[in-house]
């Protein structure tokens, strides 16, 4: 049987050095998975010197073996550099569907109460984001005008998604977009949820209308899990508020994901929702939890037992690490970045151990 590919795509500062603490998570000798790796430099200087070319093959690459794992990267202010590879890698693999899940984690203190585990399931493309923008008129007359479009399609991965995440996870899918104000356009996306709740009768629903969906999450008791599937642009608001309501970025990960013909994931990028934080750079003192944890979502997409085990462990192990109290100086702990890791790993490697014998 061939060892599943991960196709790695490096970053800059920080984003480097935290994902070669998760590839140390990821060595067989850890996990008990033989994994292949394939590597791709997306940093700047090599974005730079092969003019995003390389981000195209590392896209290629992603499609061919369906898993990819990447760093984060510097985006260049100044007009006419490479830009985000963001945008090429969703584009290039066809990805529909952001997921970012936030937790709450051991020892750090949530807002509002809230507890259970909430992740938005958000539109890759399409919305606010490429909309069409143009201006008329001239001084007090001048106006701003945009056109926005979404895809039926994307609506569809979307909200299926949605459920068969909250199926997996035991949680509720909640929220929506403003159907009521936007009947056409937003409403079509809840169109797609009702849809897919009909195809999910076992799965906890609950629509609201966006503006409902934060006020309701301020609110909350925060003992059930949610899923929130949302537009775009609502989702990238919505992902930012809710991993601040856990009181750290660092428990969550970013799932980039496309989809085939039978709204099953045919690639699948997972990396950690924050930057290359260049002030910690060379330090060792970055905290690599949501890297980690990323590395861990993406062996939950791997058809072997053996993975979705080093899953969990890595799952655990994490979190247990933290609960321990053996954290970064950004969770108010003094273990430096490789110094969690060895953490996880022990822990990872002591779990498999136990669990192999039952």
């Amino acid at each position: 049987m061939t060892s599943p590919t991960v196709v790695v795509l490096e970053g800059d500062q920080t984003g480097q050095e935290l994902l070669l603490e998760a590839l140390r998570v990821l060595d067989a000798s850890v996990i008990d998975v033989p994994l292949a790796f394939e590597h791709y430099d997306l940093s700047l200087e090599s974005r730079r010197a092969t003019e995003n070319r390389i981000v195209y093959d590392a896209a290629a690459a992603m499609k061919r073996h369906r898993l990819g794992l990447k760093a984060a990267t510097i985006t260049p202010e100044s007009k006419g550099d490479v830009g985000s590879p963001n945008a090429i890698l969703r584009r290039e693999v066809e990805g529909k569907v952001i997921v970012r899940t936030g937790r709450k984690l051991p020892r750090v203190r949530p807002v509002a109460g809230i507890h259970a585990p909430i992740s938005v399931v958000r539109m890759a493309v399409g919305d606010a984001y490429g909309a069409k923008e143009w201006r008329e008129g001239t001084g007090d007359a001048e106006i701003a005008c945009r056109t926005e479009v979404i895809e039926r399609s994307v609506c569809r991965y979307v909200s299926e998604y949605a459920f068969v995440h909250a199926a997996k996870v035991g949680a509720r899918v909640f929220g929506g977009p403003k159907y009521t104000v936007s009947p056409i356009y937003e409403g079509m996306l809840k169109e797609e949820m009702d849809a897919a709740a009909a195809r999910h009768p076992n799965v906890a629903y609950e629509p609201q209308l966006i503006d409902a969906t934060y006020a309701l999450l301020l609110s909350n008791a925060g003992d059930d899990p949610l899923v929130i599937p949302s537009l775009n642009r609502d989702g990238d608001c919505l992902s930012d508020l809710v991993m601040q309501l856990f009181g750290s970025i660092a428990g969550a990960e970013s799932i980039l994901l496309s989809f085939d013909d039978r709204l099953q994931p045919c690639v699948v990028m997972a990396e950690a929702p924050h930057g290359t934080a260049p002030r910690l750079f060379g330090k060792n003192i970055a905290n690599p939890l949501a890297m980690i944890l990323a590395a861990g979502a993406l062996l939950s997409y791997v058809d072997d037992r053996r993975a979705a085990n080093a899953s969990r462990a890595i799952y655990e192990a994490a979190l247990e690490a933290v609960h321990e109290g053996i954290t970064t100086a950004d969770l108010g702990g003094h273990a430096s970045t490789t110094e969690f890791t060895d953490s996880v790993i022990e822990r990872v490697r002591r779990k498999l151990d136990v669990w192999s014998s039952l």
